[in-house]
């Protein structure tokens, strides 16, 4: 991904070269992979299995899992590639499927095993009335407090919250991926990081933007 990155920065006066990178554009690589090009399939693989990783960490809270939600995300993709629209940005796309995934790996983990939801407030809530070491606030153990925290809101709140803050989706975008109206996103996005403020502002000042 890397190397693609930086052939697009320096394509000038290289015969051929911007054509190549045509080539790479998101459009031709669907259309490649449609066609049965597996090289192409997996240009998008690495093109996106990175950000789709990372959204399905913060879903579910667990690296294994996640990696494996990842792994039927782009098989579901291959398999349905020719059904995508033309007009749907494919980033979009990818991180409506991971979500459906994750939302049943979740239930069917909760049925088959008896979990403990993920939306149990009651065992994630992270009061605690001993004093936090300053240590455990740095690295690991601030992620892990900002894991727990995503994990203590609703499904909503937490696929909303994810996509507009760490995946830095439009607010159109998730409108597509979610299904929900802008109006719900923006109540549900305010009522989340209100809650993230809460939850964490005792271990460390955070900003979630705008």
């Amino acid at each position: 991904m890397k190397r693609l990155a930086v052939d697009e920065l320096s394509i000038e006066g290289r015969p051929g070269a911007r054509a190549g990178v045509l080539m790479n554009s998101s459009a031709d690589l669907i259309a490649r992979a449609c066609q049965g090009d597996q090289e192409a399939f997996r240009l998008i693989f690495e093109r996106y299995s990175r950000p789709v990783i990372s959204f399905l960490f913060d879903l579910v809270s667990n690296r294994e899992l996640a990696e494996e939600l990842t792994q039927e995300t782009f098989v579901r993709a291959y398999r349905n590639l020719a059904t995508m629209r033309a007009e749907t940005k494919l980033s979009t796309w990818l991180f409506g499927i991971a979500r459906n995934v994750a939302r049943e790996a979740l239930r069917a983990r909760m049925r088959d095993n008896h979990q403990v939801d993920l939306e149990d407030k009651a065992v994630l809530d992270l009061s605690d009335s001993r004093p936090v070491p300053v240590e455990r606030l740095l690295g690991k153990e601030l992620n892990e407090v900002i894991q727990r925290s995503l994990a203590a809101l609703d499904e909503d709140k937490r696929t909303v919250f994810t996509l507009r803050v760490f995946q830095q989706c439009s607010y159109e975008e998730i409108a597509e991926i979610t299904g929900f109206s802008i109006a719900k996103l923006k109540t549900d996005l305010h009522r989340a990081r209100s809650e993230m403020r809460r939850r964490i502002s005792p271990y460390a000042g955070a900003s979630w933007g705008s």
